[in-house]
């Protein structure tokens, strides 16, 4: 197979295996564009972005415009034969898109149609969905609208949060790149419209958001935990304190709607009228994460308390 020259543009953890797979597997990446390095943690230490750890790693050249639609002049010095994205973060231009000779493709985490936008992963989480996976598609100016060149599906567990679905999209987007890059160096690949009927939408979770909403049903917070876990976190308010939840489960029964009615090393419960949210692994503000037993442990008078 003829080895092709692939510019490969994403920014996170997700990104990083799939950049890191392509390296191993020989492809030949001659660069590497992400997001900028951001501060972090209570230091706010200035970090790499994680695709820009493997790629400087590899001796791969990084760039990291800030606005990719106002400074791309470098892609083509590159001379890229295709693009690959996954995961980046801004919208590429159209001028941009018709640098490679052989177009540009991109790694989406979802069923295309369904879920175009921003936070496909967090929704099908949201939606207690029980299968998700990966659509390669062909990159077009109208937001992940482009032909599908390949799909594949995956199971969810009830235990799968964020970050173990993101880990499952991610070994699931390289497979399939292994598979379609050579096919499309080949002219080989076949496409396929999506149905414009079928098409749904999810945007960028905000803050706001990720404060769990105690007015839906028990299976839908679960849900919402699940697709905020385990970053950044879905919280409530317990004694007007942020306490973020990480892992729960449901259980039969119910209890004083909101309120803690069991907190001992045999659980930690919130009542609920449709069931009992059983909270496994929490986070006081200020304080580390940890399992529910150290918590209580550490903690008085909580039944009675309500969330909010």
């Amino acid at each position: 197979m003829e080895q092709i020259r692939i510019l490969y543009m994403g920014t996170p953890e997700l990104s990083s295996y799939v950049l890191e797979g392509l390296i191993l597997a020989g492809f030949n990446i001659v660069g590497l564009v992400s997001q900028e390095d951001k501060p972090i943690g209570r230091n706010r230490k200035i970090e790499m972005v994680p695709t820009k750890k493997v790629a400087t790693k590899y001796g791969i050249p990084c760039f990291q415009p800030h606005k990719i639609r106002l400074d791309y002049s470098f892609v083509s010095d590159l001379k890229p034969d295709l693009i690959v994205t996954c995961a980046y973060g801004q919208i590429l231009p159209n001028e941009l898109l018709s640098i490679p000779r052989l177009g540009c493709i991109n790694v989406h985490g979802s069923l295309l149609p369904k879920y175009r936008g921003a936070s496909p992963i967090q929704q099908s989480l949201l939606n207690g969905d029980s299968k998700t996976g990966v659509t390669i598609i062909e990159m077009i100016d109208k937001m992940d609208a482009g032909d599908m060149l390949l799909q594949k599906e995956f199971n969810l567990s009830i235990d799968d949060n964020y970050t173990s679905t993101s880990q499952k999209i991610a070994e699931c987007g390289l497979d399939c790149l292994k598979q379609i890059i050579p096919l499309i160096v080949l002219h080989q690949e076949k496409r396929v419209k999506q149905n414009e009927d079928e098409v749904t939408y999810c945007k960028k979770i905000t803050k706001e958001e990720e404060h769990l909403d105690l007015t839906k049903s028990s299976k839908d917070v679960i849900n919402q935990i699940r697709a905020l876990s385990e970053t950044p976190g879905g919280f409530v308010y317990l004694d007007e304190q942020i306490f973020k939840i990480y892992q729960a489960k449901l259980l039969e029964g119910n209890g004083k709607n909101n309120t803690i009615i069991k907190a001992d090393k045999n659980g930690l419960w919130i009542g609920r009228n449709d069931g009992i949210i059983s909270l496994e692994i929490v986070q006081k503000q200020g304080k580390k994460k940890m399992d529910y037993k150290s918590f209580v442990n550490g903690e008085k008078n909580l039944i009675g308390k309500e969330v909010k």
